[in-house]
């Protein structure tokens, strides 16, 4: 991922440095299980702990080699003394690299989780500040009937919760190592030592593995991800629609000197909510990549590899950026409650519509005469730009079943909201006074 959306917290996990680290602090574990089990000297397993490198010095041996793996244990191998022969002792090189790599997902991973508990707090805190701020609902992007801006919200936070636990699931599928060899049957390396080491890691083993751990955990993680990225796309798309012009209900944050746009000065544009959609688009179809690496050839062949070394970073450092970029417009999101009030009626009562139909049904009358009768004073509302309420209030039928202040009540916006607490308490959140 390019620096631009590139967090420091989460670019240090995937820079090339901290790739080879992880990877010697699985070489060093493998000599200290080696030891543990009286194979090799403990006293030479310690002196392994002083093992460095250089990244120069790896590429300088990849170019005759050809073979990272080689390349880098040579290159450890080279800042120490004769206790270097025990480097890499009945490994294969996925051994290394699928161990080291999960230990990257799971610090990734960890990374991921407090900044969706930091956006979960941040929008439950707006929740409850709206929880009563009257806005109106839309279905197929039509005026339907009122809830409130805090209710909306209160949607987002229950999704949140929901791919926190995805994510944490995710976390514990990747948490796995593997020391089992070139076809995972330890023919070179015995059980003991996979267990020492994952233990050391903190790591659990793998039950079963092949040359590698299998694809679907990465499959997984990946795809949490891409839900991930996707909920918060879908929030994004939201605050775009409800900052269009002629909707105006809010605005993300837009500070003082803050251009818009390069031609047109009074542009006041949703961008980083747009930059959020963009790139929760890299991390959907970098699922799609990581579905199609579970299928490999027998116990293990080489396509995966490649793409790896793109969509595990990407994905990772796109979604931790979108997540640290739409927490910050949560909390700086500016609210028109005014605007959305005024919403609420700019349809001349039509929203109602539906309150008017049940009671005359409660009243009496047929739903097909109901429906009819509504409707027809609805379209004329509609066309005609006037009050769906004096127009009913004008009807003699409609007197007749709801007389004065039964059809008043009907277009006051609280009949809608009566049950909007019933949704905090079952989230846990209490709305107290």
């Amino acid at each position: 991922m390019i620096p631009r959306y590139t967090r420091p917290e989460m670019g240090a996990i995937w820079e090339r440095q901290a790739y080879f680290d992880f990877q010697l602090r699985v070489e060093i574990a493998a000599c200290d299980a080696w030891a543990e089990t009286g194979v090799i000297p403990k006293a030479d397993a310690a002196l392994i702990h002083n093992a460095t490198f250089s990244l120069e010095r790896i590429d300088e041996i990849e170019k005759t080699s050809d073979h990272e793996t080689d390349s880098f244990v040579t290159a450890v191998a080279e800042s120490l003394g004769t206790e270097s022969r025990w480097l890499h002792l009945g490994l294969t090189s996925s051994d290394v690299l699928d161990t080291s790599q999960s230990l990257q997902l799971v610090a990734a991973a960890d990374l991921l989780l407090g900044r969706l508990e930091a956006l979960e707090a941040s929008v439950t805190r707006l929740a409850i500040t709206h929880k009563d701020t009257l806005s109106i609902g839309r279905s197929h992007g039509i005026h339907a009937e009122p809830t409130t801006f805090g209710f909306k919200l209160l949607i987002w936070v229950d999704e949140i919760r929901r791919n926190r636990r995805r994510l944490e699931a995710a976390r514990a599928e990747i948490a796995f190592g593997k020391i089992s060899g070139s076809v995972g049957t330890h023919a070179n390396v015995p059980p003991e030592v996979e267990e020492i080491v994952c233990r050391l890691l903190g790591l659990a083993t793998a039950p079963v593995s092949s040359q590698i751990l299998q694809r679907d955990r990465h499959a997984h993680f990946l795809s949490t991800l891409a839900l991930v990225a996707t909920s918060l796309d879908k929030f994004a798309t939201e605050v775009r629609n409800l900052q269009r012009t002629e909707i105006g209900e809010v605005e993300e944050p837009f500070e003082e000197g803050r251009h818009g746009s390069s031609s047109m000065p009074h542009k006041r544009n949703p961008s980083r909510c747009e930059r959020v959609s963009g790139l929760a688009r890299i991390v959907r179809n970098n699922a799609g990549t990581g579905l199609e690496n579970v299928t490999l050839w027998h116990e293990r062949d080489i396509s995966h590899s490649s793409a790896e070394r793109v969509i595990l970073p990407d994905s990772c450092i796109a979604l931790d950026y979108i997540l640290w970029l739409f927490t910050g417009i949560v909390d700086g999101l500016r609210v028109n409650e005014k605007r959305m009030a005024a919403n609420v009626f700019a349809t001349h009562g039509l929203v109602f519509s539906q309150g008017v139909l049940l009671a005359l049904i409660e009243k009496g009358m047929s739903r097909q005469d109901a429906y009819a009768l509504v409707h027809d004073h609805a379209m004329r509302a509609f066309n005609e730009k006037t009050s769906l309420q004096d127009l009913l209030a004008a009807d003699p039928a409609v007197n007749a079943k709801l007389p004065g202040e039964e059809l008043v009540a009907i277009f006051d916006p609280a009949r809608h909201l009566r049950w909007i607490d019933t949704a905090y308490e079952r989230l846990g959140l209490e709305m107290k006074g």
